[in-house]
């Protein structure tokens, strides 16, 4: 069972929501927080698996609760919450340490499956619908620690991370190249050791930056 934390200051978004997952046999919401500082209390307790969380909020906003919870090392897999008009908040997100995002507007299908991909260990941060987000890396340069001149990736690691890019979990990528999973967490390692970057979703974002993916 996936438990997962829904974090959003609208009482319609988070019930919209919550009704969608229930259809789900293998998810199961277990808190619903309305604002950021109730989140910051609530997560670190029931360490879920998965968090959706707005990023437009009074008080502390889903940056603020982000930054909060890698500090205190308790951010679980997170999914932004947003709408089309929201890019550089995304991209903000996302350098916060978030797995990706979701329009509020999103489908059954695609809920699930996106709660899924990160519980998993995937990502979603795929450059096919991501092109108003690379612009923005282009306009604010990378604002997490990495390397300027990353070592080159081979061929193999290039085509893996383009993998990640397109939200594949390590076990995904696995059964596409049809090679062992313990073989793909070693090159997801060396591409996250030459990029100098610390997860996946910051590879993705430095990998849009510099033009690999």
């Amino acid at each position: 069972m996936i438990n997962v934390c829904l974090v959003d200051d609208q009482t319609l978004v988070r019930q919209g929501i919550r009704s969608l997952l229930d259809l789900a046999d293998d998810i199961r919401v277990v808190a619903e927080c309305g604002d950021g500082a109730q989140a910051l209390e609530t997560i670190p307790k029931l360490r879920p698996d998965v968090v959706l969380l707005d990023m437009r909020m009074p008080g502390m906003n889903g940056i603020e609760v982000l930054q909060a919870l890698a500090a205190r090392n308790a951010l679980p897999p997170t999914v932004i919450l947003t709408t089309f008009d929201d890019d550089q908040l995304v991209l903000a997100g996302l350098k916060a340490g978030a797995r990706g995002y979701l329009l509020k507007d999103v489908s059954l299908e695609q809920l699930v499956e996106a709660v899924r991909t990160v519980a998993a260990g995937g990502s979603l941060v795929s450059p096919v619908v991501t092109q108003r987000l690379k612009a923005g890396i282009e306009r604010m340069g990378t604002q997490f620690q990495s390397l300027e001149q990353p070592d080159p990736l081979t061929e193999r690691e290039t085509e893996i991370l383009r993998l990640m890019a397109g939200g594949y979990s390590n076990k995904e990528i696995a059964n596409s190249l049809a090679v062992a999973e313990g073989t793909v967490k070693n090159h997801v390692s060396n591409i996250l050791s030459k990029l100098g970057v610390r997860d996946r979703t910051r590879a993705v974002l430095k990998a849009l930056e510099l033009g690999i993916v």
